[in-house]
């Protein structure tokens, strides 16, 4: 017979200690912000590692079709990067070309610039001075010079440009060594694959082997879609800027067209390099108008028709996730991070949706 246990024997279970709480919180908190440090201190190598990674995916195709031709599958991950560092290579010396040519003129610009500059900031203080009138009777304005005004622009602009290539964190280490890590990852995929898989239990390789296919799915949908997407977009800019006569059609429908792929604000960015040539000829109040329209008609076309078509619905991000990632990795990473923000986001989306106790944080990224 089993001993009846009394009232003041039964207690129930413990609580957690309110100490005990806190040095959780206290532990996670330690984490988040080593985990942030890491993200900032060691940003070189790990944007140079997703970048190959990243690169990888979007070669794969053109290395398996080489290995169904009867092709080594080295020989053929040597090609395909080979390749891609001429058409590179090509680009790059084009857009050198061109952007050296329009350096040379740039004195033309600055001087309508500064003319620009002079109109809108007399118009500033004209406005000023008839709204206080007695202020700026008893302090004299003090105006700032022309050549102060334009030095400023410049020095602005020259601070922009320094800040998107520092955001790049060692640019040279990500040029040298990542032709070399997407080589390996192409020739070796096989071996990559299979030891990845060995790093877990047995018992979970099948779910992490789904994880691995669905990323690789994403990633390289998301990678040819936004590619195809950016290039109509150049396209269609660079023939709209030369049938306006712009100077620099090419040059400035690259620019616009990549500025015009940034989620949200791309739409207005888009506007800076025509507006800066236009300066140089005489054009009406229409013509920026016009330019700002099609603009606008393009990113509004290629975010609701093209983006649908090539980019799919496998990303599943909705807007707020998309904003929150942008602004956060563009805060660790500057301009990479801004480049990477979604791949890496919907790579969390993919993780998430494969772990159980991570399922509600996917839902809440994608759009269902």
């Amino acid at each position: 017979m089993e001993p009846v246990l009394s009232t003041a024997e039964v207690r129930p279970p413990a609580s957690p200690k309110p100490y005990t709480l806190i040095s959780n919180v206290s532990l996670k908190l330690l984490a988040v912000a080593l985990i942030l440090v890491f993200l900032y201190f060691a940003a070189s190598v790990l944007i140079t590692l997703l970048l190959a990674i990243l690169i990888a995916y979007f070669l794969d195709p053109i290395v398996e079709f080489l290995e169904r031709m009867r092709m080594p599958r080295t020989l053929a991950s040597m090609i395909t990067v080979l390749f891609l560092i001429g058409v590179m290579g090509a680009v790059g010396y084009g857009l050198y070309s061109r952007g050296s040519d329009f350096a040379a003129n740039w004195p033309k610009y600055s001087g309508t610039l500064r003319k620009a500059v002079n109109s809108v900031e007399a118009k500033i203080n004209g406005i000023e001075r008839q709204v206080s009138e007695d202020e700026s009777s008893s302090q004299p304005s003090q105006k700032k010079g022309p050549s102060k005004t334009v030095a400023g622009a410049e020095n602005a602009l020259r601070a922009a440009l320094v800040h998107i290539i520092g955001s790049l964190s060692g640019l040279v280490l990500e040029v040298t060594f990542v032709p070399f890590l997407v080589f390996f990852m192409l020739a070796e995929k096989q071996e990559v694959w299979h030891s990845t898989l060995q790093l877990f239990p047995v018992s979970r390789r099948t779910s992490v082997k789904e994880t691995l296919e669905d990323l690789r799915d994403v990633l390289r949908d998301y990678l040819v879609g936004m590619s195809l997407m950016t290039l109509i977009v150049i396209a269609a800019s660079s023939v709209f800027f030369w049938a306006m006569g712009l100077d620099y059609p090419i040059l400035i429908g690259i620019v616009s067209g990549l500025l015009n792929m940034v989620p949200y604000f791309g739409a207005v960015l888009s506007w800076l390099p025509p507006f800066l040539i236009a300066l140089s000829n005489p054009h009406s109040a229409g013509s920026y108008a016009l330019i700002a329209g099609v603009l606008m008609a393009i990113h509004m076309l290629a975010n609701n028709l093209l983006a649908p078509a090539l980019v799919g619905k496998r990303v599943r991000l909705n807007a707020l996730s998309i904003t929150i990632a942008l602004l956060f990795w563009g805060w660790i990473w500057g301009g990479m991070g801004l480049l990477l923000a979604i791949p890496l986001t919907a790579s969390l989306r993919v993780i998430c949706d494969h772990t159980q106790a991570w399922k509600p944080v996917g839902r809440w990224l994608s759009a269902e």
